[in-house]
């Protein structure tokens, strides 16, 4: 190994060890564990913490009861809603900002780590989920899950950019939305004045 590899290495060590902890940390979630439930202080604040770092903060956090209202919910997701553009571009600049501290390969690396140690716990727990619900429409439970390891990628990004002076990982909404994840809900969507919450 030459001089510059060795460089490289050591400046992509730091990132690297953050995603791995992370990793290591996502089969204790209790995903999906508390759907439709009433949300505690905890879960609130972390609801009006996505909102507010979104930039809507006079969305009202609306708790999805069932399984009816998430998937209507999920159905009428609007893909270039305004809440949908500023999460991409809010992911555009951790996404830059974590390639400032490491390579395009290492970043892809440490997210396909996060997406084989979410996968399979997450799936899990929402078969238990649906199992209690009884729910059997399999694109549903692949959206929910999906959701799961989009904000766990999110959640990472956002951890890679806490060692900027200049960022405010208190404040973040991807931190925030994986926070949801960890009281055992899914944050469906924010459409209008909502924030659908199941």
């Amino acid at each position: 190994m030459d001089d510059d590899e060795l460089e490289e290495l050591e400046r992509e060590l730091p990132g690297l060890s953050v995603l791995s902890r992370f990793a290591r940390s996502l089969d204790r979630v209790p995903w999906f564990a508390n759907l439709g439930e009433p949300l505690t202080p905890g879960a609130r604040a972390a609801a009006e913490a996505f909102t507010n770092g979104l930039g809507f903060p006079d969305a009202d956090i609306a708790i999805l009861v069932d399984w009816d209202d998430a998937a209507a919910a999920a159905e009428s997701l609007d893909w270039h809603s305004p809440a949908w553009e500023a999460e991409e571009l809010q992911r555009a600049d951790l996404t830059a900002r974590a390639l400032d501290n490491m390579s395009e390969e290492a970043l892809r690396i440490g997210m396909a780590l996060i997406g084989d140690k979410i996968s399979e716990p997450a799936k899990e727990m929402m078969e238990q989920a649906s199992a209690i619900w009884d729910v059997a429409d399999d694109d549903m439970k692949n959206l929910a899950v999906g959701a799961a390891v989009q904000s766990a990628h999110g959640a990472a990004l956002a951890l890679l950019s806490a060692s900027d002076l200049d960022f405010d990982a208190e404040g973040n909404p991807f931190a925030a939305k994986f926070q949801l994840f960890e009281f055992g809900r899914w944050p469906v969507s924010v459409a209008g004045r909502s924030f659908n919450l199941f």
